[in-house]
């Protein structure tokens, strides 16, 4: 576990802010008929004019900058020319690096209407994470925050996904200690100030299993069910726990709120 200074959880801030700003710009072009293609080419640019990185470009043989997962896929589609249609939901799971600054996040979009039943599944995914980030505090523990997110998402009767988890990052992509998404019976960290941690419930509308396909990236559900994915980057700091991954507005509004 890799504890952060308050000058570096600036710097992560800083990375955290352009990656918040990207990836609502890439939202509002999600719409029936654009190409996950167009998407990763638009991510480069935006990321290239704020003097940022894709983190995910290259990592472990990673070939795009952003993970494009559709429907049934959960986590780390590669973006291809396919189109997305109306009625198809998209998480978009974007790193950025910024001077060896890393912050990470995903949000999970409709493509145009969607059914109830999928627009729930979306609102209780980032129900889930609001839950996760507000039981992460200083003096408390990991399964804190498992806790909380499964807590939540059981009372829909969704699947939870387990082989993947939420983890630490800033220095690195994914560092020490694992989040979890449910409560097992592994470590169980206390959470410290300095320590940077991506919070990111994936959960699926039907059962808990997930296999990876032959590409060797793309995560899906075993059951073809549709997933939900949202993630923000946090530190937990001695008096209070914030969220690194912001847009530039959704901060000014906060800090306008708290005046």
């Amino acid at each position: 576990m890799k504890l952060k200074s308050l000058s570096q959880i600036d710097s992560i801030r800083a990375s955290g802010r352009i990656l918040g700003d990207t990836l609502h710009t890439l939202e509002q072009m999600v719409e029936p008929g654009i190409s996950l293609l167009d998407i990763d080419s638009e991510c480069r640019r935006l990321l290239r004019e704020a003097g940022a990185r894709p983190a995910f470009l290259g990592y472990m043989g990673f070939p795009a900058a952003i993970c494009l997962s559709v429907n049934e896929q959960v986590i780390h589609g590669i973006p291809s020319a396919r189109r997305l249609r109306g009625g198809d939901i998209v998480s978009m799971d974007l790193g950025v690096d910024l001077d060896g600054f890393i912050s990470d996040s995903a949000v999970t979009v409709p493509v145009g209407r969607v059914t109830d039943r999928v627009a729930r599944l979306l609102q209780v995914t980032r129900e889930a994470l609001g839950h996760g980030i507000e039981a992460a505090h200083a003096g408390g523990r990991v399964h804190d925050v498992s806790r909380a997110i499964f807590r939540h998402v059981r009372q829909f009767n969704y699947g939870v996904v387990k082989p993947y988890c939420g983890h630490g990052v800033g220095f690195a992509v994914h560092e020490d200690p694992q989040v979890p998404n449910y409560v097992h019976p592994g470590p169980n960290p206390r959470l410290k100030p300095g320590l940077v941690i991506a919070i990111e419930p994936m959960i699926n509308l039907g059962g808990d299993d997930v296999e990876v396909l032959e590409d060797d990236w793309t995560v899906v559900t075993t059951d073809h069910s549709l997933s939900a994915h949202f993630e923000h980057t946090i530190a937990i700091l001695e008096d209070r726990t914030e969220i690194l991954t912001l847009r530039s507005d959704a901060v000014e509004q906060r800090q306008g709120g708290a005046a």
